[in-house]
């Protein structure tokens, strides 16, 4: 772990502000108040936002989609001089072979590199990263890819409880363990994002299986000796007009606001629970050590 005690730091993605009904006419006034540490912003960037958001005392990062490798240098580079902590990346659109595939990840790879900013592949839909199978090939390959795992999109799409979670969940542990970034919304075998109230798990079953995803995320971010002091969460419930958010009657399901400050705290309990099992395997290593001398 390099630059400080590890930490979680919950931000809010921009786009997750479109269409709320409770929309304040200051935002990122609206995002400090509710006691995020930051915002992610979305391509084109805004350089004003950015402004104003370290003006609040907001940490800001980005978001951005890479089909051409060109594309990564220059998000990179923008990202880098707009002084942002990091970038997470849509990686084409899923129809490339591997070796247009792996270009596209040596593009981004070299373009982290050279500009110092780490770039986190999206674990999402209509990406090369779209399945999981697929994502472990290409992780086995570049083993220094680093991701956003925005795992809603392989729990619905690629059915996790069918076939068994935690058979699915032990094969993707590599992509877990060098998960660096996570977007936070929950869905259920049938849909991609749901309301889950309070988070009872009771009442939502389907939110205990994203307690063990984000948990292991954070335990394979405490056990990283190289990996930085910070990992970023961005709840990232989306619209209806896009069609993430269900509606009923004309009406959204849930308050998008309100659930992403659940999600911030499930993620919280979730960094927590993390941290104390880490502490808990260092204190028996050391007892280990001790016994053996």
């Amino acid at each position: 772990m390099t630059g400080g005690p590890p930490a979680l730091r919950c931000y809010m993605n921009w786009l997750g502000l479109n269409g709320l009904p409770q929309a304040s006419p200051d935002p990122l006034q609206a995002i400090r108040a509710a006691g995020y540490d930051g915002v992610q912003l979305l391509q084109p960037l805004s350089l004003d936002l950015v402004r104003e958001a370290r003006a609040l005392g907001l940490g800001v990062c980005g978001s951005g989609r890479v089909n051409e490798c060109e594309t990564a240098e220059e998000l990179a580079r923008e990202a880098r001089d707009a002084g942002l902590e990091c970038l997470t990346l849509h990686i084409g659109w899923g129809l490339e072979d591997d070796p247009q595939a792996h270009r596209l990840i040596e593009a981004v790879l070299a373009a982290s590199d050279r500009c110092g900013m780490p770039l986190f592949a999206e674990t999402h839909r209509a990406t090369i990263f779209q399945d999981p199978w697929r994502a472990i090939q290409f992780s086995k390959r570049f083993p220094e890819l680093k991701f956003n795992g925005d795992f809603s999109n392989w729990y619905t799409g690629s059915e996790f409880v069918y076939g068994g979670f935690e058979r699915k969940m032990a094969f993707i542990a590599p992509i877990l363990a060098r998960t660096r970034f996570l977007h936070g919304r929950i869905g259920n075998p049938g849909c991609i994002q749901v309301d889950v109230g309070d988070g009872n798990v009771e009442l939502h079953p389907y939110v205990a299986h994203f307690r063990a995803l984000w948990t292991a995320v954070f335990a394979g971010f405490l056990d990283d000796p190289g990996a930085q002091s910070v990992i970023w969460f961005a709840p990232e419930l989306l619209a209806a007009d896009i069609y993430f958010a269900r509606t009923f009657n004309g009406k959204e399901e849930s308050d998008r606001w309100e659930q992403s400050l659940v999600l911030c705290q499930i993620a919280t309990e979730c960094f927590a629970q993390a941290k104390k099992e880490h502490a808990a395997s260092l204190r028996q290593a050391a007892s280990g050590n001790s016994s053996v001398a």
